[in-house]
């Protein structure tokens, strides 16, 4: 393991965070799971693919 992530680790539990802040990464976790979700079931949408042709810009 990364020894800078078991400083960090040890740190937090040394230290924890707010509850305010833990609130904004539980939210953001929640979040990014959701779209990875929506992402998975359904598949990226058609529009928001982008095209390997090249534009000629006149």
């Amino acid at each position: 393991m990364d020894t800078r992530l078991l400083l960090r680790l040890f740190m937090w539990f040394r230290r924890p965070p707010s509850r305010q802040r833990l609130w904004i990464i539980g939210i953001t976790v929640a979040l990014a799971l959701a779209i990875a979700l929506l992402e998975w079931g359904f598949g990226w949408p058609d529009a928001l693919t982008v095209d390997n042709a090249r534009r000629v810009v006149r």
